[in-house]
């Protein structure tokens, strides 16, 4: 199903025409000068953002594009870094005794949101997972610390 997902969301629909007023346009016009990007990159981002913003209240995005992802908002995290949580304990309640600003409700609109759009949340787990090995010959410049407990 997520792979249906996925080939639908690369997949065009039929075109169409939308008027904006004059100062959205400006700066739909402006953030699409910023980004070097084209006005309808920047229109279909926006509003799969707010859909999604719809879809699930408390979910916000940060960061910019092509690193914009999902948070949930009141939390400082992620949604794949409170999913990825959510894995690693071994429940809930754990992990909201551990981090005094999550709650389950958190919880519970993570994971709905990974349900949704699964292979988004995946990606971001695997890419935090890489290896210090493989990071260092992507970022050479980078120092690691032990880490200390």
């Amino acid at each position: 199903m997520s792979q249906q997902r996925s080939v639908r969301r690369r997949t065009k629909g039929e075109p169409f025409t939308v008027r904006f007023s004059t100062s959205t346009q400006f700066f739909i016009e402006e953030e699409a000068r910023r980004l070097k990007r084209s006005r309808s990159a920047v229109v279909e981002e926006l509003a799969d953002e707010a859909l999604r913003t719809r879809r699930f209240p408390g979910i916000g995005f940060r960061d910019e594009p092509p690193h914009r992802r999902a948070w949930v908002v009141g939390t400082g995290l992620d949604v794949w870094e409170l999913c990825d949580l959510i894995d690693r304990y071994p429940d809930s309640e754990a992990l909201v005794a551990d981090f005094p600003l999550v709650e389950a409700r958190h919880c519970d609109l993570a994971l709905a949101y990974r349900r949704m759009y699964p292979d988004e949340i995946a990606d971001q787990i695997a890419d935090n997972d890489r290896p210090p090995e493989e990071r260092l010959r992507l970022a050479p410049f980078v120092r690691y610390s032990p880490v200390r407990h």
